[in-house]
C-alpha cells in the first residue's frame, strides 16, 4: 500500500486512526457531529478518475453523510482513495453554495445575493437569446469537462448545445494528446483490462503516477509482485510515490519519452529481441522502423534524456526478454508539445516484443472504448450535426480576449454557461484567462457546489448537487464496469443537477428534443434499453456490469484499427489538423518550448495525490496534508542558486511569475522544477498560481494543453520573505 495513508479498504488493519477502521469511523462520525445509526447507500465516485469507484455511502437519519467506503468490485476490492472516503467534508462545506445568487459587486469580487431559481433561469434564458439575437449562435459558448464524469450529467450541456446551434467545445485540457498518439499506432480506443497487471512479469509505469491518480493499480502492482516477483519500472521526471517503489525510476527530462523509446527499440533490433512472426503479422512498416533507429541508440538517447547510456541498456534488454510486459501509458508524458509523437513511440514497444500474445502483456491507456452505449438520445445525436465552430477549451484565455486565430472566424464570445469545471484556475494562461473573464460584456453563468475562482467572475453562480444528490450512468477508462447510481440524499439546500438545469433552459429557449421532457432515471434507462442493456433499475440493484471485451480483441488479437495491423510510420494527417512538421516514424521531436540561458529550466505541473484538478483543494484534510504550493528543486541546482529548504524563489516567464516556497531534493532531474496542484490560486503569495506560466498554444496534431512543457527561470526573493 501507499504511504501516508493515502488509501482506505473496508476492514483492513493496520491503516491510520480514522481510516478504513470502525473505531476511526466512529471518531470521524463524531467530529463531524453524528451519533444516530448511519444506513449505508451505494453509490458511484464520478470524478476525473480512471477508476469510477463504488461506493458505499454512510447516511445518518438526520441525511448527512459521514464516511465513504469502497465497494468491493473486482477491480477496485474496496479500495477508494482517503480524499474521497472524507466527501463528507465538501458535501457539508460550511462555504458550499445552497442558493442561486446574482452578482453585486465588481468581477471577480465575489459580492453575490441571493435570488429565486425562476429568476435566475429566466436570466441565462434571456441573455443567451440577446447574444444569439446580436451575434448569432456561435456567441454563446456552454463550457463544461470532467468535474462529474457521469455520463448523463456530464454531457447534459451538449443537447441544448447541438439543438441551438452554439459553439461547439473541443475537449483538449486532458486527454486529446494521449488519444492521439495512441490512434496514430493502435488506431482502436481499447487497451489490456487493469486487472491483468496481476499477471505481469514487468509492470512499465511510463508518465503516470497511480499512487496519486489510480490507486487500485499500485495494489495490482504489489500483487504481482508477491505472487511470482515481477519488477516495476517507472520512468517520470521526478520521485513520485510511485517511483519510490520501483525497482528502477527512469529520471528522465521532460518531454524526452520518445527518445527513450526509440533507445529502447534500437536495442530491441539489434540484438535479436523482437518477435519476428508476430510483427510480420501485426505490424506495419517494420523495416522502414529498423533502419529509423539504426542511428538511435542508448548513447544518442542519453544525450536527450539525461538518463545513463547502461541505464537505458539495461532496461531495453530487460523489457526485450520479458514477454509478459505490460506498460501503462499514462498520460503525463503527452502534456508535451510531442506529447502525441511520444506517446505513439512508446506504444511501438509491446508490438516489437510480441507482449500483446500474453495476459498481462501489451499496454493499457484508457478503456473507455471498450463499452457500447447507444447515447443517441442522452447525447441528441438524432438532431442534425452541428456545422457551428469549435472552440478549444485549453485556449479559453485567447477566446475571451478576442484573439482572431482563437475565435476561428466567428464573432465573440459574449455568453457563458460553466459545468463541472474552474478553468480560471485549472486552464493554461492564467492572467489572460481572468482578463477575458473579466469581460463587461461577458455574461457568465457558473453552476457550482463551491465558489471556486471562476465563480467569482461569474453574474450568476447556481448550487449544484454533488454526486450522492443526483442519477447518473457511469463509464470509466481504467476499469470495464458499467455503474448506475441514485441519489442517496436530498439536494443540499437549493442545489439542482446539471441535468435539470439544462431541461429548465430548454424549455425556455423553446427547444424540443425528446430528452428535455424525461428526467435523470428515465433518461438513463432509455440509454440502457437502446444498448440492449439490463434496465436501470436493474443494473442499480446489481451495483455493476462488467463490460469486459473477450481477450482477443482487448490484445488485438483480431487485428488493430489501422486494417489490422498497427502502424509504425502514423498518419498525423488522419489524426488532426495540425500536423505539418510531425514525424512519421517515431522519433525525438524537439518542439518543445526552448531553455536557454534566461529560462534555463523546464517546469512540470503534476497532480497532487490530495488534490483531483481543483476539486479537494477547498476541504481543510487534504488542504492539511498537502501544506502549501511547493517547488521541488534538485539539490545542485539550489546549490547553484543559493536556495535551501523552506527559501520563497520566484518563477517566472514571459507570461509573469509566481512566489512558491521551495523543497530541495534530489528526487528530481537536474534542471527540471515541479509544483503540484492544483492549488488554489489565493495559496500562492502573491494570489495567483502556477497556470500562469504554462502557455496555451494548441499541441498538435488536434490541441492539447502542454502542462509539463514550460521553460521558467528560477530567482531567490530579492524581499528575503522566507515564511
Amino acid at each position: 500500500m501507499s504511504r501516508n495513508n493515502t488509501i482506505t479498504k473496508r476492514g483492513r488493519k493496520g491503516s491510520a486512526k480514522g481510516v478504513g477502521t470502525r473505531a476511526g469511523g466512529v471518531a470521524a462520525r463524531a467530529r463531524l457531529g453524528y451519533c444516530a445509526p448511519m444506513l449505508s447507500l451505494p453509490s458511484v465516485c464520478p470524478h476525473d478518475c480512471p477508476s469510477a469507484c463504488p461506493v458505499d455511502v454512510e447516511v445518518g437519519q438526520d441525511g448527512r453523510v459521514g464516511r465513504l467506503h469502497g465497494g468491493k468490485m473486482p477491480y477496485t476490492e474496496g479500495v477508494i482513495c482517503a480524499k474521497v472516503a472524507r466527501y463528507a467534508e465538501r458535501i457539508h462545506h460550511p462555504d458550499r453554495v445552497t442558493q442561486p445568487l446574482r452578482r453585486v459587486g465588481d468581477k471577480g469580487s465575489g459580492r453575490f445575493a441571493p435570488i429565486s431559481w425562476d429568476e435566475a433561469v429566466d436570466e441565462i434564458a434571456h441573455r443567451f437569446r440577446l447574444a444569439a439575437d446580436t451575434h448569432g449562435p456561435e456567441a454563446v459558448w456552454p463550457y463544461v469537462y470532467g468535474g462529474s464524469m457521469g455520463l448523463l450529467q456530464m454531457g447534459a450541456a451538449n443537447r441544448l448545445r447541438r439543438e441551438m446551434g452554439y459553439s461547439r467545445q473541443g475537449l483538449t485540457i486532458c486527454a486529446s494528446i494521449a488519444s492521439a498518439g495512441w490512434m496514430a499506432g493502435v488506431g482502436a480506443k481499447r487497451s489490456v483490462d487493469s486487472r491483468e497487471m496481476a499477471k505481469s512479469e514487468l509492470i512499465v509505469i511510463w508518465g503516470a503516477n497511480p499512487a496519486a491518480t489510480q490507486v487500485h493499480l499500485m495494489g495490482l502492482m504489489a500483487r504481482a509482485r508477491k505472487s511470482h516477483g515481477a519488477k516495476v519500472v517507472v520512468v517520470d521526471p521526478y520521485r513520485t510515490p510511485t517511483a519510490e517503489k520501483a525497482d528502477l525510476h527512469l529520471m528522465l527530462r521532460p518531454g524526452t519519452d520518445a527518445a527513450l523509446a526509440c533507445a529502447v527499440m534500437h536495442v530491441l533490433f539489434r540484438d535479436d529481441l523482437i518477435d519476428a512472426a508476430y510483427v510480420a503479422r501485426m505490424g506495419d512498416g517494420t523495416e522502414a522502423l529498423r533502419a529509423h533507429v539504426a542511428t538511435r541508440g542508448p548513447a544518442w538517447a542519453a544525450a536527450i534524456t539525461g538518463l545513463e547510456a547502461t541505464t537505458i541498456e539495461a532496461f531495453a534488454r530487460h523489457y526485450g526478454t520479458t514477454k509478459r510486459s505490460l506498460i501503462r501509458l499514462g498520460y503525463g508524458m503527452s502534456r508535451s508539445r510531442n506529447g502525441a509523437v511520444s506517446l505513439h513511440a512508446v506504444s511501438c514497444l509491446p508490438v516489437l516484443t510480441g507482449a500483446w500474445q500474453y495476459e498481462g502483456g501489451g499496454a493499457t491507456q484508457s478503456l473507455s472504448g471498450g463499452f457500447v452505449l447507444d447515447r443517441t438520445l442522452m447525447d441528441g445525436l438524432d438532431l442534425p450535426a452541428s456545422d457551428a465552430r469549435q472552440l478549444d477549451m485549453s485556449r479559453i484565455g485567447a477566446i475571451l480576449t478576442n484573439e482572431a486565430d482563437a475565435l476561428m472566424g466567428g464573432p465573440p464570445v459574449t455568453a457563458m454557461l460553466v459545468q463541472n469545471s474552474n478553468p480560471a484556475n485549472v486552464a493554461p494562461d492564467t492572467a489572460k484567462v481572468w482578463r477575458g473573464l473579466a469581460r463587461d460584456d461577458l455574461f457568465l453563468a457558473v453552476h457550482e457546489q463551491m465558489m471556486t475562482q471562476t465563480a467569482r467572475f461569474a453574474d450568476l453562480v447556481l448550487p449544484a448537487t454533488t454526486f450522492v444528490e443526483h442519477a447518473d450512468l457511469y463509464t470509466a477508462y481504467g476499469h470495464t464496469f458499467l455503474q448506475v447510481a441514485k441519489p442517496v440524499i436530498a439536494p443540499v439546500g437549493e442545489a439542482r443537477s446539471n441535468h435539470w438545469l439544462i431541461n429548465q433552459l430548454a424549455r425556455r429557449l423553446g427547444a424540443t428534443h425528446a430528452s428535455f421532457a424525461l428526467d435523470e432515471w428515465q433518461l438513463i434507462d432509455a440509454c440502457l434499453h437502446a444498448s440492449n442493456l439490463p434496465s436501470a433499475e436493474e443494473a442499480h440493484k446489481a451495483r455493476w456490469l462488467d463490460c469486459a471485451l473477450p481477450f482477443d480483441k482487448a490484445h488485438f488479437l483480431d487485428g488493430f484499427g489501422h486494417g489490422g495491423k498497427f502502424r509504425f510510420a502514423a498518419d498525423w494527417s488522419a489524426i488532426g489538423p495540425d500536423h505539418a512538421g510531425l514525424p512519421s516514424l517515431p522519433d525525438h521531436l524537439d518542439n518543445i518550448e526552448t531553455t536557454d540561458a534566461e529560462h534555463p529550466f523546464r517546469l512540470i505541473t503534476p497532480p497532487s495525490r490530495h488534490f483531483l484538478n481543483s476539486t479537494f483543494a477547498e476541504t481543510p484534510t487534504s488542504r492539511r496534508l498537502a501544506g502549501r504550493p511547493t517547488a521541488l528543486v534538485h539539490a545542485e541546482d539550489a546549490g547553484r542558486l543559493g536556495v535551501t529548504d523552506g527559501n520563497v524563489i520566484r518563477l517566472g516567464n514571459a507570461r509573469g511569475s509566481v512566489l512558491v516556497h521551495a523543497q530541495v531534493t534530489d528526487g528530481i532531474a537536474k534542471g527540471v522544477v515541479a509544483v503540484e496542484g492544483i492549488w488554489p490560486d489565493e495559496c500562492f503569495i502573491e494570489g495567483m498560481g502556477i497556470n500562469s506560466l504554462i502557455g496555451a498554444d494548441a499541441v498538435p496534431p488536434n490541441g492539447g494543453a502542454a502542462f509539463h512543457d514550460c521553460a521558467v527561470w528560477i530567482r531567490p526573493n530579492a524581499s528575503g520573505e522566507n515564511a
